[in-house]
């Protein structure tokens, strides 16, 4: 909104011509979503103490150290998708349609992840919303987001899919290309959603990533540098760094109240929602393979809840201790702490990882 209504004022006012640069105002994005995250924070933890009578539930078979976390509310992802779209809106040009449509699925899925947490706390189990229902709405909202998407890719990578450190090697998926969308943004919403499973686990990575899309986002939206660094550029997705910006300001305001011991969880309505915000950034700017990398934790924990699963129902025997594969190491031994700072290391090596797929090629 700045840019649409102060950067016309530029000619008359040179302060204004700051309102240009997407460096200037990713900085804002974030300062701005960390202040309200700051604001709004307490406010929302007791509104929802208040309110959630029945708190997030515990799983009974999990590691015995997460029983004393009974009593803490859950649905902190509202603080996140306040903060984010808030801060996107005020920071981004709004007449971009990558913004709309990235924020629109965000915000259709922390909805979704919304209802499931409702029905947890209201019903006083983890079940939730069922898995099959889940999926179907997931599915509907990424549809029309992929399709958007593809439109609104004005050359010839609409529907390519590159490969990370080769540099002409693509495919064109054709109509193909709309439901691997669906599953790329669909499959990073319910990855990110396994790994929220302790304090700050989950928020420490999706930062992370945000950070490589932020920079992934801005290369792509610059002519020169795309043609540099010989990756697809898109006209306008360089408006998605502000988003990024406002998703890793968001991110940290919630951290600090999700730090351990925490004092708000982020639900279903935060994981579920910065999962397929992950997956539509990686959409929109062509980089889905390198969202696999980057995202490789998200990746893990689901494979390990997969492999779980499967080796149980052939075998009847178990892999892991337990999965998703975080609590796997509880069950080892390995403190809360530990686990959550080990995979954040993890997380950023293969974030830069993600980043040397830009120049090495």
């Amino acid at each position: 909104m700045f840019y649409n209504l102060l950067f016309p004022l530029a000619d008359k006012y040179s302060i204004f011509n700051l309102f240009r640069y997407l460096t200037f105002r990713t900085g804002g994005a974030i300062f701005t979503a960390l202040i309200i995250s700051f604001f709004i924070g307490p406010k929302l933890i007791n509104w929802l103490k208040n309110k959630q009578h029945a708190m997030q539930p515990i799983r009974t078979d999990g590691p015995e150290t997460h029983l004393k976390k009974a009593g803490t509310p859950t649905m902190g992802g509202i603080m996140i998708l306040v903060s984010l779209t808030i801060s996107s809106l005020l920071w981004a040009d709004l007449k971009c349609p990558f913004v709309w449509i990235t924020l629109g699925v965000t915000l259709g899925f922390g909805i979704i992840g919304f209802i499931d947490d409702y029905l947890k706390v209201s019903k006083k189990n983890t079940a939730g919303m069922r898995g099959k229902l889940k999926l179907v709405f997931e599915f509907l909202i990424t549809g029309l987001a992929s399709w958007y998407i593809t439109k609104y890719t004005s050359n010839s990578a609409a529907t390519t899919l590159a490969f990370p450190y080769l540099k002409t090697w693509t495919i064109d998926l054709g109509i193909i290309y709309i439901p691997f969308a669906m599953f790329v943004i669909v499959g990073s919403g319910n990855a990110v959603n396994l790994t929220d499973g302790l304090d700050g686990l989950a928020i420490g990575p999706v930062m992370i990533v945000s950070l490589v899309f932020g920079i992934i986002s801005y290369v792509a939206g610059h002519v020169a540098f795309a043609s540099y660094l010989q990756i697809a550029s898109i006209p306008g997705v360089g408006e998605l760094t502000i988003f990024c910006g406002a998703l890793i300001g968001a991110g940290m305001g919630f951290l600090w109240f999700n730090a351990p011991p925490a004092q708000i969880f982020m639900g279903d309505t935060g994981s579920l929602a910065l999962g397929g915000a992950l997956g539509t950034l990686a959409i929109a700017t062509k980089h889905e393979i390198a969202l696999a990398i980057a995202g490789g934790l998200f990746v893990m924990e689901t494979v390990s809840v997969i492999l779980q699963v499967f080796f149980y129902k052939t075998t009847h025997r178990r892999i892991f201790k337990m999965a998703p594969i975080h609590h796997h190491f509880e069950k080892m031994g390995w403190s809360e702490q530990t686990v959550v700072f080990r995979f954040w290391i993890i997380a950023m090596i293969l974030g830069l990882i993600a980043l040397s797929t830009l120049k090495i090629r």
